[in-house]
């Protein structure tokens, strides 16, 4: 069978937009910090419209808004009963707008997904096995709905993404698995990034990186080991937030000293992060770099707009619909070069 996914990306970047968790949740759908994916039975137009606006920024990938939905999850919020409507309810929604790609870009991807399950325990069989039935609950569904391709993403366990693995590899369509080292810088059970990474390609995912906890700055290094050290492609999907050698992750950012008014929970993640936030031209320079060591899938995850997914694909030379409305500011009316921008306007600049 044909291998989708591997056979774009040995053509070149693959764009995948992540991060609907931290933009539903600014856009008044979700609670943050419970970050329970209800939108997708609540308000399925919102979530559609989403994607649809990662679509025209450039995304390849439709990536099922699932990650939270699973039953461990949904038991702590009392709606047990609601898991298999709501994923197939994203799942659905997902396969929609992948089959309706603007003109002028390749098919899009629909792809189940799939995440840390947060009970995962070393040496707890009984926690382990719990785990591995919601994994193989969600990927059915994916599967029954019409999955191009599966993602696992976002575990900070080496065991549990190899779990994550074998029962998506059962399914036979194209996997990405994508790991996210906390602030110890290797996975909670003790195994190195890049092992884990050489482990995942040698039982088979198609594509092996980082995802999510980590900006720029602090995922780069690892990414640039990775690379070297696997065959199979890599995938980039840092957060768009300024961490750090002292702060790898977003967790513990610290807020600077000005802060009038800091967060009532006692640190920044996850509803006060505004002034940690990359700009637009940091985030195209990563991705940028990333393309260069040969990394062709690539995205943004936590705290992803569409505008920092079109940033992401320009960057790698891609020409999206989005495009259209990069900036001008040859036409700024005081910044501008225009010619009909007079003279005492474009004086004043700096002083304005």
């Amino acid at each position: 069978m044909s291998n989708k996914l591997v056979d774009r990306l040995n053509k070149g970047p693959v764009i995948c937009a992540e991060g609907f968790l931290f933009e539903i949740e600014r856009r008044g759908y979700m609670a943050s910090g419970e970050f329970v994916p209800m939108v997708s039975l609540d308000h399925p137009h919102v979530l559609e419209n989403l994607h649809r606006e990662f679509q025209h920024a450039g995304s390849d990938v439709v990536e099922a808004f699932t990650y939270n939905g699973h039953r461990e999850k949904m038991r702590v919020i009392g709606k047990e009963e609601l898991l298999e409507p709501l994923n197939r309810s994203a799942l659905k929604i997902a396969k929609k707008v992948a089959m309706d790609t603007p003109e002028g870009m390749a098919p899009n991807l629909m792809a189940g997904n799939i995440s840390n399950s947060n009970i995962w325990k070393e040496d707890d069989k009984k926690a382990q096995l719990e785990v591995e039935k919601m994994f193989s609950e969600m990927i059915g569904w994916a599967v029954d709905e019409g999955a191009d391709m599966l993602i696992g993403e976002t575990f900070y366990y080496a065991e549990e993404a190899f779990k994550a693995l074998e029962i998506m590899k059962k399914s036979g369509l194209p996997t990405v698995l994508t790991i996210s080292p906390m602030g110890e810088n290797k996975m909670r059970d003790g195994m190195s990034v890049v092992d884990t990474c050489k482990e995942l390609e040698q039982r088979g995912a198609d594509v092996v990186g980082l995802n999510c906890f980590r900006g720029p700055e602090t995922m780069m290094p690892y990414l640039k080991k990775v690379r070297a050290a696997v065959k199979c492609h890599v995938g980039a999907l840092p957060i768009p937030y300024r961490t750090s050698d002292d702060h790898p992750t977003f967790f513990n950012l610290p807020d600077y000293d000005n802060c009038k008014c800091p967060s009532p929970h006692g640190r920044t993640f996850p509803t006060a992060l505004d002034p940690m936030f990359c700009n637009r031209y940091e985030m195209g320079q990563f991705a940028k770099d990333a393309y260069d060591m040969k990394i062709n899938y690539l995205g943004v995850c936590c705290g992803a707009n569409p505008m920092l997914i079109r940033e992401t694909a320009e960057a790698v030379g891609l020409k999206v619909p989005a495009s259209k409305y990069r900036e001008n500011m040859e036409n700024h009316f005081m910044y501008g070069k225009n010619k009909r921008i007079p003279k005492h306007m474009t004086d004043y600049g700096n002083k304005a």
